[in-house]
């Protein structure tokens, strides 16, 4: 297992110079890096400044940081939150097969559009997030949707085209919360997603209500006037993904379960079970070739579970990995083989390889990310 610094790496000189990158600390030996085009992202979430923090990938999973690029937007901290400031699931998204990076800005109510090449960032574009406090962004094809977790709470749909939002002010639907700006890290909405058919639009509600609201998404982007609400199997619902069959994988803090569901034609969804890590604050998960991985905020450690063949969660082990303190966010590579966790109470993401049984085995550690940095993803 290795350990470095942010500033150990910034990528070979020749392919930053190929990349129009200027380069910040001191140049590594190329062989460190192998394949430019993958990168990994960290949101900074600095109240002053936001910025994402870009790093080349290798063919093992290591990284090497590259440089620093500002969205020209302000971060935030929603109201007592210590480790994550935006209490949420992909603040910092990839979207069009990774052409396009979107960060939210969260003190500026507005998000950020990267045109992504390897690890280099240009911001094309910012623009309002159609509410307060955007914390989570989703995409389907070309359409974008954005939640806002302050006040009321509320879901803003955009459609991407030429590398730039554009905003579809008919599609814009308040969650109908009682909540502050910014809103308290467990009441304020979580995160959005669609489903892997485009066909339902999802937001997890946390303390508000504890459910899943699901709005209906038609072929042009129309969303339905109003969600169809289910009540979680467990309060605090947060952060969810899909099994492979295209079922709803939820995290659900209070107790830390994870609970499956099937999701239904006209929106509703069906229990398919629950099951607990028994650790703390499960809220984070990432998804691998049939394998979900919960991070676990108040225990610091990561959950792996399965599917049962009814599509009930079946956990695998409450500790398949160790990260530091804090952890919160975390992606997967695309091929599968490498999850990265970022832990924004100690400042640090540790990097694990995917065995092909779920394991994981700890690769290196990257310290020296800001502390309290929220919002991760990987190309």
């Amino acid at each position: 297992m290795k350990f470095h610094l942010p500033i150990r790496a910034v990528a070979a000189a020749s392919l930053l110079t190929g990349l129009g990158v200027t380069a910040v600390g001191t140049a590594v030996s190329a062989t460190t890096v192998s394949v430019p085009g993958h990168a990994l992202f960290i949101e900074t979430d600095n109240t002053t400044g936001n910025t994402v923090l870009s790093y080349v990938r290798s063919t093992d999973g290591t990284v090497s940081y590259v440089g620093t690029f500002a969205t020209g937007g302000l971060g935030a901290v929603a109201a007592n939150a210590v480790a994550d400031p935006l209490a949420s699931q992909s603040g910092l998204t990839l979207i069009n097969d990774g052409t396009e990076l979107v960060a939210t800005n969260p003190g500026s109510d507005t998000v950020t559009v990267f045109v992504v090449r390897g690890p280099e960032l240009k911001a094309v574009q910012q623009i309002s997030s159609g509410g307060l406090f955007p914390d989570s962004v989703a995409s389907h094809g070309n359409f974008v949707a954005v939640l806002n977790a302050g006040g009321a709470g509320s879901v803003a749909e955009f459609k991407l085209v030429n590398d730039k939002l554009v905003a579809l002010s008919s599609e814009n639907r308040s969650l109908g919360l009682s909540n502050s700006t910014p809103p308290d890290f467990l009441h304020g909405a979580g995160q959005v997603g669609y489903t892997p058919d485009g066909q339902h639009l999802i937001v997890t509600t946390k303390s508000s209500t504890s459910s899943y609201d699901v709005f209906s998404v038609t072929s042009n982007g129309s969303l339905s006037t109003s969600p169809v609400v289910t009540l979680a199997d467990n309060a605090v619902p947060f952060a969810f993904g899909f099994d492979a069959t295209g079922n709803l994988v939820g995290l659900e803090a209070s107790n830390s379960s994870v609970s499956t569901y099937s999701v239904n034609a006209d929106g509703t969804l069906t229990s398919l079970g629950t099951v607990t890590d028994g650790a703390k604050a499960l809220c984070w998960i990432s998804v691998a070739d049939g394998y979900f991985f919960g991070d676990n905020a108040g225990s610091s450690t990561i959950s792996s579970f399965v599917e049962s063949a009814t599509g009930a969660p079946v956990l695998v082990n409450a500790a398949a990995g160790t990260a530091h303190a804090g952890t919160t966010d975390s992606a997967v590579s695309p091929d599968g083989k490498t999850l990265y966790v970022e832990s924004g109470g100690a400042g640090t993401i540790d990097v694990y390889t995917i065995g092909a049984t779920g394991t994981l085995t700890q690769l290196e550690t990257v310290f020296n990310i800001p502390v309290a940095s929220e919002g991760i993803a990987v190309s």
